[in-house]
C-alpha cells in the first residue's frame, strides 16, 4: 500500500498549463527535426549515400514516414 499510494497520487496532479505548453513545443521541435532532417536526407544523391552508408531501399523507408513519427 505505502508504493501504490504515491503512485495513484502522482496520477492527479493538478492542471499545468506551462507543463502543457512545454511538452507541446517539445514535440513541434521533435516534428520540425524530422521533417527537416528527412528534407536533407531526400537531397542526397547515390554517391553521398553510399558515404553515410544508408541504402536506396533505407532511404526510401525513412521519406515515407510522417513527419510524427
Amino acid at each position: 500500500m505505502e508504493q501504490v499510494l504515491p503512485r495513484l497520487i502522482a496520477r492527479f496532479r493538478p492542471f499545468d498549463p506551462f507543463g502543457l505548453l512545454l511538452r507541446a513545443a517539445q514535440r513541434l521541435a521533435v516534428w520540425h527535426r524530422n521533417a527537416r532532417t528527412r528534407r536533407q536526407l531526400a537531397a542526397l544523391d547515390e554517391r553521398a549515400l553510399a558515404d553515410v552508408g544508408i541504402s536506396r531501399a533505407a532511404r526510401e523507408q525513412e521519406l515515407s514516414k510522417p513527419f510524427w513519427r
